[in-house]
């Protein structure tokens, strides 16, 4: 581990060009449970009879949006959940000029909130939401002021998150501008991500350089392929090689 660790701060401080690939597990030391993880998947069976993917399906959305928004509202948001220290790590990398983007899965704010400023969300985020009639846009506490179907206060349109449901496409800009940062990068981490999430996991492969590091709890398909891999808690890497080093 400790060999890790300086082999991993090395090429940081010798980079002026990273870039970190992340998902679920970044947010779960804040709080935030990943709704695809075994607990998430039992919850949504047993109460709604259908795995979380089926209720964040853009059909299941078209077809039961009663269903689908009592899920969104009492599962996925977590508005006082505070950033921790990979998401603090990553703002001081890029404020030092060493880090040229943070590539997200989350859709939870939390790198802007620790300062990051140049993010790409590749599944949106919960913190717009625009009606589907009028498009007009909400922030998030519109949404979270009642329960039920967020309707629009102009139209009487429904208010959907602008987040990407499955049965949907990513955003076709956020998508090229990552594979643009991922070709051009000189280190890639890659964190708190099981890299099983298609199209997203597939943005590796644009990778050119030699120094890919993994940091994740359990083993990924690409582990074979990185120049480091690390099995620890993303914010205690990040709080010893950034914060502390």
């Amino acid at each position: 581990m400790e060999e890790k660790l300086k082999q991993l701060k090395e090429w940081i401080d010798d980079s002026h060009n990273i870039v970190f690939f992340g998902g679920a597990g970044v947010s779960t030391e804040s709080g935030i449970p990943d709704f695809r993880g075994e607990k998430g998947i039992f919850q949504a069976i047993s109460e709604y009879g259908v795995r979380p993917e089926v209720i964040l399906s853009h059909s299941f959305f078209e077809q039961n949006p009663e269903v689908f928004f009592k899920y969104y509202k009492e599962t996925l948001l977590y508005p006082d959940a505070k950033p921790n220290d990979c998401h603090k790590a990553l703002a001081k990398l890029e404020e030092m000029g060493k880090l040229k983007a943070v590539i997200t899965q989350n859709i939870d704010d939390l790198h802007q909130k620790a300062g990051s400023q140049n993010v790409l969300e590749l599944h949106g985020t919960l913190y717009k939401n625009y009606c589907l009639q009028c498009g007009k846009k909400f922030p998030l506490e519109y949404v979270t002021a009642d329960k039920g179907i967020t309707r629009c206060d102009a139209c009487g349109g429904i208010v959907r998150p602008d987040v990407v449901l499955y049965e949907e496409s990513l955003n076709g800009y956020t998508l090229e501008a990552s594979v643009d940062f991922i070709s051009k990068a000189d280190v890639l981490i890659v964190g708190g991500t099981s890299l099983n999430v298609y199209p997203a996991a597939g943005l590796l492969n644009y990778y050119r350089g030699n120094k890919l590091v993994l940091i994740n709890k359990s083993a990924t398909p690409y582990d074979n392929k990185a120049s480091l891999v690390i099995a620890e808690n993303i914010g205690e890497v990040f709080r010893r090689v950034v914060l502390e080093g």
